[in-house]
């Protein structure tokens, strides 16, 4: 993967070709088509097959009719999906005869075109996480060291926060003036005190875009601590809305963030707050974005992955709102943990059900079954992956299962801990649910390993899912061993 991955859709619509556009290439100039609209006169392409995998710019015809994919799809029949789904309408195409000469160049251009990806390249999206600049000393340079960056398709940036009905900052100051000297700057130049520079974690990132230009960097709003004001929000979308493309695209930053991602925990459920808006407060949300937004930007959001029946996922409305988002990222991890202090030790990011499982349907496979039998595309759903474990202590048993005293201490927080640092002080010694265990003195965690994310990634492929994604960046080791796994994987 590295650095061949390129982005899944074309998000800004920088070269809208013109009908009979002159193209300039090499000395040669030829006119094509505007590849927007489509006449009696176009030619149909290949018929579109069901069992095909198709990227965004790909093109089919079906039933006389011209179709571009958005994104990457399968089985999904154009004509169908409607206005925000992933086949967009060029026309009506013919079988005719033979295209103009004036439309095929004489000669082959000798550079290699820019733009979307070949068959098979998938989503692989991180979380960076503002915050994590202080205690854990964690910066954007860090993904280049680490060779995370050459990994990833997109960084979600957490957390812009949600307060009076809008999208406000999180941390500023780590955001926007934490000040970067040449040795700590992405790119060895030092940051500078000139009145209303730009600094923080947004212009290291806007850096690190220069030196990857593919990558997409969307800004996540919410989060387990400030989801509260989503309730407040829901109730006026529009002007949510509008609030938020007013922040995300200010013009301190702008041309940092290539959309938004909204992370509700959770509408119409309980998480830290409780909100009881209905089934159609989350579907306005996401549909006032989109409209605000537009069809050349991200909207994306991270979901409950609450597969019990009647549980968080049958409630939030995401069946509905699927339309207007790109991806969902399905947080398929903190499933079991210490605040349950008692026990029973289960794991915390099970992909599969397993003998002993305390909540049926706290899995990540029934999560997504769920989610797919509402209707939502399998191309639209990317599978959670946590950089970290969750842990009790006075544990006796080895196995899942057993008795417990309370949390197990952690770095930064009792009950968890970095995959870094359990790597090296518990290794793993099991697996259960598709993830890995490990028992080391009286303490019991469970997280994941580069072997049990190489089987995640191929189960995920079989399921024609989109990708994947990371909770969160820091919790990664230093050469990125578990970004590497996954970007292993989804090659």
């Amino acid at each position: 993967m590295g650095g061949t991955l390129r982005r899944l859709r074309t998000r800004r619509l920088i070269a809208l070709v013109t009908a009979a556009a002159a193209v300039v290439t090499t000395g040669l100039i030829y006119t094509v088509a505007n590849p927007f609209s489509a006449s009696a006169e176009t030619v149909c392409s290949d018929a579109w097959a069901s069992s095909e995998i198709y990227v965004g710019g790909d093109q089919v015809s079906h039933e006389g009719v011209e179709y571009r994919a958005k994104w990457w799809t399968t089985n999904e029949e154009p004509g169908t999906t409607g206005e925000w789904g992933v086949w967009q309408s060029l026309g009506a195409c013919t079988d005719g005869g033979d295209p103009p000469t004036s439309q095929e160049p004489t000669d082959e251009p000798t550079e290699e075109p820019t733009g979307n990806p070949g068959q098979g390249s998938a989503i692989n999206a991180a979380y960076f996480t503002e915050w994590g600049v202080y205690g854990r000393n964690y910066h954007v340079k860090n993904l280049v060291t680490s060779g995370s960056a050459e990994d990833l398709t997109h960084i979600v940036y957490a957390f812009g926060n949600v307060q009076n009905g809008r999208c406000t900052m999180g941390d500023s100051y780590a955001a926007i003036d934490k000040f970067y000297d040449a040795s700590s700057s992405v790119d060895g130049v030092a940051d500078t005190w000139d009145t209303g520079a730009l600094r923080g974690n947004f212009n290291q990132l806007l850096k690190l875009k220069e030196m990857y230009p593919d990558l997409e960097i969307v800004w996540s709003f919410g989060g387990w601590t400030w989801s509260g004001g989503f309730t407040q929000a829901a109730q006026n979308p529009t002007a949510f809305a509008e609030s938020c493309y007013n922040l995300v695209h200010d013009p301190r930053w702008e041309g940092l963030f290539d959309g938004i991602d909204i992370d509700w925990e959770y509408p119409n459920a309980c998480g830290l707050t409780c909100d009881s808006s209905g089934t159609s407060a989350y579907p306005n949300l996401m549909r006032a974005l989109r409209d605000r937004f537009g069809d050349d930007q991200l909207v994306t959001s991270a979901i409950t992955a609450d597969g019990t029946s009647g549980g968080k996922i049958e409630k939030g409305g995401y069946d509905a709102a699927a339309q207007y988002v790109d991806f969902y990222m399905v947080m398929t991890y903190d499933y079991f943990g210490a605040w349950d202090a008692d026990g029973p030790t289960a794991p915390h990011s099970p992909l599969n059900s397993f003998s002993g499982q305390p909540i049926a349907g706290f899995d990540g496979a029934t999560a997504i079954a769920k989610l797919k039998s509402l209707g939502i595309p399998s191309s639209k759903l990317l599978l959670g992956i946590g950089f970290y474990g969750r842990g009790w202590t006075g544990v006796t048993q080895s196995a899942p299962g057993g008795s417990a005293t309370g949390a197990a201490p952690g770095t930064y927080e009792a009950g968890i801990d970095d995959y870094e640092v359990l790597k090296a002080e518990c290794p793993a010694t099991g697996t259960v649910g598709g993830t890995a265990y490990a028992k080391c003195g009286n303490e019991w965690w469970s997280y994941d390993t580069p072997a049990t994310i190489a089987s995640k990634m191929t189960w995920l492929d079989a399921q024609g899912l989109g990708g994947a994604f990371s909770w969160e960046l820091s919790g990664d080791t230093p050469n990125g061993e578990l970004m590497n796994a996954i970007a292993a994987g989804l090659d």
